[in-house]
């Protein structure tokens, strides 16, 4: 990103909608956008009131390009902490394109994916933490994940954090001045000895790492394949939790060639219902493609929902399926089809897999289903309910960073136990100090900003 240069993209999805809008930002936006947009008032952008909606046109060398609404948001009150120009144009790819190929012409240059934010952060307006939020908001597949995204880009976590720095912050200064001026009076922290500060400090952040896996679900959600032998009800499973007909279902198997993937709110946690081709020895080069898609998103799943027919005996496809699911940490049995006849040995399926949670159901009559989505609940969270009301981490780089933290606190409550040189204290508590700092930015490299910023769209 080049310093000082303006930037402009679309900022809504392309295809048909009621509008489109380019946005441009840097310290040429006004200039840029008054070379090609003409407001009906027939003042000039530079002279518009600020925040206020401009009808008026894009022309492309007098020609109209389509009829709009422009908006100025000067410096710094704007998103991005520089002058922002807004051209609401009308939805749809060739009069946002040709808007778009105007500010290009005008002097601004294509932004690059999270460019705006990117800048928002460098401005000030917010920190890293609340800038990785915005994608989260964007990206917000349940209402609890909306929530608990907008409680991160109001600050809450990163008020959090700041108050466990300062404190750390406090203890380092206090350490170090008993190592510049040793023999000075240097008055004790107050209510209690640095170990004891340091040992809170270090709880408030196990508190946050302790809520870091539920916080990840919220906003990754949980990818579930449904396996199983053809016809024993897997795509029947799949309608019965969307509570809509969503996969073709009869009589014959093999109905399901390739794999079906939908969405449904569990409480707050987007599950991602994969269902597959039933897996077995393949009777076509069609079907051989299905059931190897099948496997590999048996593969890359978070649970496997393994489908048993339980009015048929166990037959060597279900054994080889149970065999390769043994290995897999999250496994849930649907003893399907409890409506007909009783002939499987589910004792055969507990034996081989051991400890996994097997919920009796029937698809078409809607029996069980709501006990297997708690069963898939309580699977990934280990039962523990998190309110998105409440501080999360729901970032991996977050609980790394916290964990490298607590680590650093525990080394230099080590070293003033064992009544080591103060100066390893400090070296571990700059440690932290840094930790902490790079969850909200304090602390950061141009390889982390890189990194954070190309998950954005272009636009944002």
């Amino acid at each position: 990103m080049s310093e000082g240069s303006t930037i402009c993209a679309v900022s809504t999805p392309p295809g048909r909608s009621g509008i489109g809008i380019v946005r441009l930002s840097g310290p040429e936006a006004i200039d840029a956008a008054d070379r090609f947009f003409t407001a009906t008032n027939g003042r000039p952008l530079h002279e518009q009131s600020n925040r206020r909606l401009i009808h008026g046109h894009v022309l492309d060398e007098g020609c109209v390009v389509d009829e709009v609404l422009a908006s100025v948001m000067r410096s710094p009150h704007s998103y991005t902490t520089e002058d922002v120009v807004e051209i609401n144009c009308h939805g749809g790819i060739i009069a946002v394109r040709r808007t778009l190929e105007l500010a290009l012409k005008a002097g601004a240059r294509l932004a690059e994916p999270g460019e705006f934010t990117k800048r928002a952060f460098l401005g000030g307006r917010i920190d890293l933490a609340q800038a990785e939020a915005v994608a989260d908001l964007i990206g917000a597949k349940t209402a609890a994940s909306l929530r608990a995204a907008t409680n991160q880009l109001q600050g809450r976590l990163s008020e959090r954090i700041m108050a466990l720095r300062d404190r750390l912050a406090d203890c380092l200064a206090r350490i170090e001045a008993t190592i510049d001026f040793p023999e000075d009076e240097v008055p004790p922290l107050p209510g209690a000895g640095v170990a004891e500060v340091l040992e809170e400090i270090r709880d408030g952040i196990d508190d946050l790492i302790s809520n870091a896996q539920g916080g990840r679900l919220y906003r990754d959600g949980i990818t579930t394949v449904i396996v199983g032998k053809p016809n024993v009800g897997k795509s029947s499973i799949l309608n019965a939790i969307l509570s809509e007909p969503r996969a073709i279902v009869t009589e014959e198997p093999g109905t399901t060639r390739d794999v079906i993937v939908e969405s449904v709110d569990l409480r707050g946690i987007a599950l991602r219902l994969c269902d597959t081709a039933g897996i077995r020895e393949p009777g076509c080069e069609v079907e051989r493609l299905g059931v190897e898609r099948s496997e590999r998103a048996l593969d890359e799943a978070d649970l496997a929902l393994f489908i048993a027919d339980s009015s048929q005996p166990l037959s060597a496809e279900d054994v080889r399926i149970i065999e390769r699911l043994a290995a897999k940490p999250h496994v849930i049995v649907a003893a399907n089809k409890i409506d007909l006849k009783q002939d499987a040995d589910m004792s055969e399926i507990a034996r081989k897999l051991p400890g996994k949670k097997v919920v009796r159901t029937s698809a078409t009559e809607g029996i069980g289903i709501k006990e297997l989505g708690e069963a898939i609940f309580n699977e990934v969270t280990n039962g523990a309910e998190i309110a998105p009301e409440e501080i999360i981490v729901s970032r991996l780089r977050h609980q790394k960073a916290l964990e490298r933290a607590r680590t650093a606190l525990r080394r230099a409550g080590e070293a003033l136990a064992n009544a080591l040189s103060h100066e390893f204290v400090a070296v571990d508590l700059r440690d932290a100090l840094d930790a902490l700092g790079e969850i909200v930015g304090a602390v950061v490299t141009d390889d982390l900003l890189e990194r954070i910023f190309s998950e954005f769209c272009i636009g944002k």
